[in-house]
């Protein structure tokens, strides 16, 4: 709806507010929603049993003050400012903060790159974690409710597990109705229970002063690194408030976050403080135990249940998305990419990723058996995207927003050693778990390094050098060429110079179609490309046209409709009738490109396991032909 739009439709427009706002609470707030269930229950288990009780007004207050700081300050007050129109995300930082333009880099990764990748690799570690954790834990409660139930936890989380991915495949149109409303009750129940329990214990309150979190610190000092590292457990999915910005806008999630989440939130720990300080025998699951026994704690334990799976979704469609924007950006081999749905773009579905992440979900419950467990390999993931996060952030402010030095690098820094903090506070876990994380960005980071490398060589010597200069209309009017009725569109990876696929078909065949469209697909460091940008069209002469599709990162090329729109030009294309040629890469290793061997490698067993460009251009197979094109690396 446009402003002006809005403007004369007051009702309409707080109803398209509201709208967004309950739409935030289904998506982008699943995560850190469902933190309660874990976080201030792993964080007393760092003080001595006869300790919890002290201790209690401490961990509130170390947890309520790192949402104010981290969540209300650095990303809902600063980070969700550096928007790309409109959208959030970690590529959102890489384009907005020029980390990919380093001067004088020619065919390398700048270290400004790589530390993005890495975040973006984090994230897709939480996409695996978060399901097993959020699942796990929920389930867990069943030992509350039934006595002798440890036998079923691990059972009925994988099934939970099995028929949410199962689901994905469907798309999250449907299911996606019901997110907002059942978190709107999820942290309305949160909210209710914590505020009974703190009517009834109000000295819990005390904890608002930061001086208790000071001094439970200064009091353990043998417990600080695991009381922090599960601190930071409390506002998991804060990079869901900035990735999934753009589906909602910044003044949407402000909405929910200080209307409802964070109320819920923090009536909700300071209610398990609460019952923590009156109940000191009974603190193995204090979240559970807000509720009366009987009907009432079962219906809390099914209500987590859904909220998990809400949580599991919006990581799992997060990283659909993070995985496209890679795609589209050239730091990540071709997938086969679904839309589920025709009206919403950002709907996909990549069903290799979902096998990926349902795997990784189900063995990381069967190795690690209990949320306690997986804990510690939750709070690297997390940390560790966060810090990444305050470093790009650095580079918006200087270059986008036009800060000092000063300024930009006082509050970069100040962000940056409170994520250092968490961070480190995780490291030891290496061992515990915290190797799980590592593990999975490091082969996803070495996957994008390496397709980005081989991508920036392979164009180099293909498109580098003297081809760029052939003349494409002297070609065309040779007399050695017979130029035959048809029409064909050559694929060309840079918009200059003449395709090899071209000269190839040319050598073979000594013909040429009467109509030929040199066909450019540009990825622009933007969301999405304006329809009135989306393609350039130039006549090169004796009926050979060059075209120039551009596309945003959050968009999905489609040829089929760049060439309907090159023939609205005057170009005498038919779509049904028309070839489309290719250059089908041929890898072999052991060239003079600036890779290590074993990135040669990975990059040719990647590049032949990429989805075909068919089906990745939406080209039917029947009208292409491929050119076979070995390239050495």
């Amino acid at each position: 709806m446009s402003h002006a739009h809005a403007a004369t439709h007051p009702i309409l427009s707080r109803r398209a507010k509201l709208g967004l706002s309950l739409g935030a609470l289904g998506v982008v707030f699943g995560d850190i929603g469902t933190s309660p269930l874990y976080a201030l229950r792993e964080s007393l288990h760092y003080l001595p049993p006869e300790e919890q009780v002290q201790g209690v007004l401490g961990i509130l207050s170390l947890i309520f003050w790192s949402l104010m700081v981290v969540v209300s300050l650095k990303y809902i007050t600063v980070v969700m400012r550096a928007d790309n129109q409109g959208e959030g995300g970690i590529f959102a930082l890489l384009a907005l903060g020029g980390l990919d333009q380093t001067p004088g880099l020619r065919r390398g990764i700048g270290l400004g790159v790589v530390v993005a990748l890495v975040g973006a690799a984090m994230i897709c570690g939480e996409g695996v974690i978060t399901p097993a954790i959020s699942v796990l834990s929920a389930c867990e409660g069943l030992r509350l409710l039934v006595p002798g139930a440890d036998a079923y936890v691990l059972p009925l989380c994988l099934v939970i597990l099995v028929a949410l991915f199962w689901f994905q495949r469907r798309g999250t149109q449907a299911i996606g109705r019901l997110f907002g409303p059942v978190m709107l009750v999820w942290f309305a129940v949160l909210g209710g229970l914590g505020l009974w329990h703190v009517l009834q214990t109000p000295e819990v309150l005390r904890a608002l002063n930061p001086v208790h979190g000071w001094v439970v610190l200064r009091d353990h000092p043998a417990s600080v690194v695991g009381i922090l590292g599960s601190v930071v457990l409390a506002i998991t999915g804060v990079e869901a408030l900035y990735a999934d910005m753009g589906h909602f806008g910044r003044q949407a999630i402000l909405r929910a976050w200080y209307g409802l989440v964070l109320p819920g939130l923090t009536l909700n720990y300071f209610g398990q403080g609460a019952y923590a300080l009156s109940h000191p025998d009974d603190l193995a699951n204090p979240f559970l135990s807000l509720a009366p026994a009987g009907p009432l704690r079962a219906g809390l334990l099914v209500l987590s249940l859904l909220a998990a799976v809400i949580a599991s979704q919006a990581l799992i469609s997060g990283t659909f998305s993070l995985i496209r924007q890679a795609i589209q950006l050239g730091y990540f081999p071709r997938l086969r990419i679904l839309h589920t749905n025709p009206d919403q773009r950002g709907q996909i579905y990549l069903p290799l990723v979902n096998f990926a992440l349902a795997a990784g979900s189900i063995l990381t419950v069967l190795l690690f058996k209990s949320s306690s467990a997986l804990a510690a390999a939750y709070g690297i993931a997390v940390t560790g995207t966060m810090a990444v996060t305050s470093f790009a952030l650095l580079f918006v402010a200087r270059r986008r927003w036009g800060w000092s030095r000063l300024a930009a690098g006082c509050m970069c820094a100040g962000f940056g050693a409170i994520d250092l903090i968490f961070f480190a506070a995780n490291v030891h876990k290496f061992t515990d778990g915290g190797w799980l994380p590592i593990s999975l960005a490091a082969g996803l980071l070495a996957i994008m390094h390496t397709w980005k490398s081989g991508r920036n060589e392979i164009q180099e010597k293909i498109y580098g050098g003297a081809v760029t200069e052939l003349e494409l209309s002297s070609i065309a009017k040779s007399k050695n060429i017979v130029r035959v009725s048809g029409s064909a569109v050559f694929m060309v990876a840079t918009p200059k110079g003449t395709p090899l696929a071209l000269l190839h078909h040319l050598k073979a065949n000594k013909c040429l179609q009467q109509t030929v469209v040199l066909l450019t697909i540009l990825t622009e460091e933007v969301p999405a490309v304006p329809a009135d940008e989306r393609m350039t069209l130039e006549h090169l002469g004796e009926g050979v046209w060059r075209a120039v599709g551009r596309y945003g990162y959050m968009e999905t090329p489609e040829v089929a409709r760049l060439v309907e729109n090159i023939k609205r030009q005057g170009v005498p294309l038919n779509l049904a009738a028309t070839t489309f040629y290719f250059n089908r890469e041929m890898i072999i290793t052991g060239g003079s490109a600036r890779m290590f061997e074993w990135q040669k490698s990975l990059y040719a067993f990647l590049s032949r396991n990429a989805s075909p460009i068919k089906d990745y251009y939406r080209i039917m197979p029947t009208q292409i032909i491929e050119i076979g094109l070995p390239v050495q690396l």
